[in-house]
């Protein structure tokens, strides 16, 4: 089998050096094993992600060196591919709707630790759902969830929730990983703005287009997790998955935002760097 690869932005902002790092760290490896490079653009927002932003990001990927295949997958041309597999969630009464805003659990929440205990978050800091019980029933609610309850339920003892971890997770995890899609309690798969959502879209593509390496930051690693389960779900296949580590700013603490203008490939373009000169900040050879 050949091997493919992704590497799949957002043109929300301008790319930065996190993002030269795992694009490179991408075509780099698909080279070196012979295998296909693909270019995958994630832009189910459609507020925020827009063609002027596209152009640009493109035209610092190309400066790089990296060549890529044609056509490219948008995924805001592909609504109807995800849209199908939310209905078959749907019909196996593996998803619903939900009627709690953000607004709403934020409300639940403080209230519930108004009493002095603590509610559970997710990997990213965020509340965890309520659940079910919590609606007042209505099925007209603006968001679609996983319920992960009744996804355990539905697969059985027969669920394979693991995967192969090339690279590492942020404690060294490595090797053969056992998912635990309950540390995001029921998710977003959809919302009434974006008719998908990262972690459903994200599985749907890689494997309509047959992506066998899964390459992308440390900061992804618990997303497994969900994304494994929603393979299984759908019977789609599992691909190898590589965590690299993360470019962080001058002070080590936090990963690189599109919001540090200095970053910005761009910038560094316009300040006389060499593509060369951008493998050697982010730790690769001059030269593949």
């Amino acid at each position: 089998m050949t091997p493919v690869f992704r590497f799949a932005p957002s043109p929300n902002g301008l790319l930065h050096l996190g993002h030269a790092y795992s694009a490179l760290v991408n075509f780099d490896m698909a080279r070196a094993a012979g295998g296909r490079f693909l270019l995958r653009i994630e832009d189910i927002d459609t507020a925020r992600c827009t063609p002027e932003l596209e152009a640009r990001m493109l035209e610092d990927l190309r400066w790089l060196g990296l060549e890529w295949e044609e056509p490219v997958r948008r995924q805001s041309e592909h609504f109807a591919d995800y849209r199908a597999a939310l209905e078959t969630l749907a019909d196996a009464g593996l998803a619903y709707r939900s009627a709690m805003s953000r607004a709403d659990i934020r409300r639940f929440v403080e209230a519930y630790e108004a009493e002095g205990a603590i509610w559970p978050r997710d990997p990213d800091g965020a509340p965890l759902f309520p659940g079910r019980g919590q609606e007042d029933g209505s099925d007209e609610g603006g968001v679609w969830r996983l319920d992960v309850t009744a996804a355990h339920d539905h697969l059985g003892q027969k669920a394979d929730l693991g995967w192969m971890e090339q690279g590492a997770g942020p404690g060294g995890e490595t090797g053969w990983q056992v998912g635990d899609p309950a540390i995001w309690g029921d998710f977003v798969l959809a919302r009434r703005d974006t008719p998908t959502s990262y972690h459903l879209s994200v599985v749907v593509d890689d494997a309509l287009q047959g992506v066998t390496h899964v390459v992308r930051g440390r900061d992804l690693f618990a997303a497994t997790s969900a994304h494994v389960l929603l393979e299984e779900l759908l019977g789609l296949p599992r691909p190898i998955y590589r965590h690299h580590d993360l470019v962080m700013d001058d002070e080590g603490g936090r990963k690189l935002s599109k919001s540090r203008g200095d970053t910005a490939l761009a910038a560094l373009r316009e300040a006389g760097m060499s593509p060369s000169d951008i493998r050697r900040m982010v730790g690769l050879p001059a030269t593949l």
